[in-house]
């Protein structure tokens, strides 16, 4: 693990799941091949980040490999759903990974020989909890090794015991800062009893098992990157967006029972202040609009998201973006209620507006083809009183 990868899952990943384009290599390299491949993996890594690399793949020589396969939304493509079986989950214990020491790893989970998350295990039989394991990562854990280098390997760090876990995406020393990853209980912090076993083993069973863990990796992880200025100094701030427990749950309930249901059904969505609701609605958004039902036909036309709030524009043309890998999939209306009505009539993917806009394409309804929408009202930022609401009701 001295370049913080495992270098022979990569390459066997790659010839099993792609052998003509890995007979191309073999041509160009000779023998050198496997090195020549690990060396260009490393640099696309190290210059792009692990994430991007996983979704787009890279190039050696012009010959173009895919480093993962994701399940397909619909079933119309068997030979999609056969290269999602390539994928190669493995689970490694007590990973020594320190190039110069002996310091090792509880777990680590990787994909296709690319480490994705580590954790930290702590049983209270033993006298150690949860908090110790996040203090090892604080203070035994080198941020500069390359399985710990922010972005460029492991992506999200889980400290975890016997009731409850941690999770951060980031090691910095003392300034590491860890979010709950907890289900919660009775209305609070923590984890419900579990007759049948660990309160935290949600995570084995629910969240790390294989369709979830690429799930995970394929629609949930994002790079942010926040520009600003200090002191007339233009900067950035990258923070990687691992989904809390709270966050997948509610995306994936609703587009599990959107799928069963079809459209027409309402859902609430109860998010607390500071709980990630910016990116609840980004992940939905996305999700929805590629749903396709059990005989693979497109669910809902369009997807429309009401708000007031302009950063959930770009948050969300950014976070759906790295998933896409194209623009124009979500279409801002910052003009009029024409834009919105040509956007609907044109049936873009996503399309972002306001409360303020959206009743006034009432008298332009007759124009829009019948078509299936999934909306969704981001209440807490805007009145929902008045008579922009009653409008909004009248479209419906």
């Amino acid at each position: 693990m001295a370049k913080g990868i495992h270098t022979e899952h990569i390459t066997d990943f790659l010839k099993q799941s792609q052998p003509k384009t890995w007979d191309k290599l073999v041509t160009i390299h000779k023998d050198e091949a496997e090195k020549k491949v690990i060396l260009r993996l490393v640099k696309e890594i190290d210059l792009r980040g692990v994430l991007d690399v996983i979704r787009k793949g890279f190039t050696d020589y012009g010959v173009k490999f895919q480093m993962a396969y994701f399940k397909p939304e619909s079933t119309l493509n068997p030979e999609a759903d056969e290269l999602y079986l390539t994928n190669h989950l493995s689970v490694t214990r007590q990973l020594y990974y320190e190039r110069v020491g002996k310091n090792s790893l509880d777990m680590v989970l990787s994909l296709n020989g690319l480490p994705i998350a580590s954790i930290e295990l702590k049983n209270q039989f033993s006298g150690q909890s949860v908090e110790n394991a996040m203090k090892q990562y604080v203070y035994d854990r080198e941020p500069n090794e390359p399985i710990f280098q922010f972005k460029k390997r492991t992506l999200v760090h889980f400290a975890v015991d016997t009731d409850e876990a941690f999770m951060t995406t980031k090691l910095d020393g003392k300034n590491t800062r860890y979010l709950p990853f907890n289900l919660g209980y009775n209305n609070g912090a923590g984890n419900p009893p579990n007759p049948i076993g660990y309160r935290t083993s949600y995570l084995w069973e629910q969240v790390w098992a294989k369709d979830s863990f690429m799930d995970i990796i394929g629609k949930f992880l994002h790079l942010s990157v926040e520009e600003f200025e200090f002191n007339g100094v233009k900067k950035k701030k990258e923070t990687i967006i691992f989904p809390r427990f709270h966050q997948m749950q509610v995306v994936r309930k609703v587009t599990t029972d959107a799928r069963q249901s079809g459209a027409g059904k309402n859902y609430l969505i109860q998010h607390s202040a500071g709980s990630g609701k910016s990116n609840s609605i980004a992940w939905l958004s996305y999700r929805l609009s590629s749903l396709h039902d059990e005989s693979n036909n497109r669910i809902f036309d369009s997807v429309i998201v009401i708000t007031d709030r302009k950063v959930l524009d770009s948050q969300l043309q950014n976070t759906i973006y790295q998933f896409e890998h194209k623009d124009g999939v979500v279409q801002k209306i910052d003009k009029d209620s024409t834009q919105l009505a040509n956007a609907i009539s044109a049936g873009s993917n996503i399309i972002i507006t306001t409360l303020q806009k959206f009743p006034f394409i009432l008298d332009k309804i007759g124009e829009i083809p019948a078509r299936k929408y999934a909306v969704i009202i981001d209440e807490a930022h805007s009145s929902q009183g008045g008579e922009a609401t009653k409008k909004m009701k009248e479209v419906f």
